[in-house]
């Protein structure tokens, strides 16, 4: 399935979820926030949110620094 993380068209597997794309991503899910077509997705969700072909998904890592 065809999805938008962050502006850019990205394939997905027909089943993935929200926790499979970013570990497929390389994502490390310590300092991360989703929005899913415009909804922030809850942390303790993301393993059985299924995403569905045109979704779009912005991910947001959080960096600390001074």
């Amino acid at each position: 399935m065809r999805l938008t993380v962050n502006g850019e068209v990205r394939e997905a597997p027909d089943s993935a979820t929200l926790a499979e794309l970013l570990a497929s991503l390389g994502i490390e899910t310590g300092r991360v926030a989703v929005e899913r077509n415009r909804e922030i997705a809850p942390r303790s969700q993301w393993t059985a949110i299924a995403l569905s072909e045109g979704d779009q998904l912005e991910i947001v890592q959080f960096v600390g620094g001074g």
